[in-house]
């Protein structure tokens, strides 16, 4: 089992940034593929980034390349996700998740453990 901690979340104006933080507790966290997803009200989840085991690979949604940055310490146990120039469209519920393999990391019904989300908000 793993437990997965999101924090970082509030409210932020349009341009600014945030960094959300989702800390891991249980089995091995270098083991693990991260990702982060979010969910706006009304709307489905969706994949915003992955990073694999060593930090050696990273995924993103087109909407947030070039604004957002995910990065994982592993002594920390614990993942990342800055977000910069941040627009009223990223406000959603995010939540990190994560599974052992790195293939369709986009898919989230592919992930294993999942933490309870944090509210991000972004007024214009």
């Amino acid at each position: 089992q793993v437990q997965l901690v999101e924090s970082g979340g509030g409210l932020v104006q349009a341009g600014g940034s945030l960094r959300l933080s989702c800390a891991a507790s249980g089995r091995t966290f270098s083991r693990y593929v991260m990702g982060w997803f979010r969910q706006a009200s009304g709307k489905e989840r969706e994949f915003v980034a992955a990073i694999s085991w060593n930090s050696g690979t990273t995924d993103y949604t087109d909407s947030v390349k070039g604004r957002f940055t995910i990065s994982r310490d592993n002594a920390k146990s614990t993942v990342y996700l800055q977000m910069n120039s941040a627009k009223p469209e990223d406000t959603a519920v995010y939540y990190c998740a994560a599974r052992s393999a790195y293939y369709n990391i986009r898919e989230s019904r592919l992930y294993d453990y999942w933490g309870q989300g944090t509210q991000v908000t972004v007024s214009s």
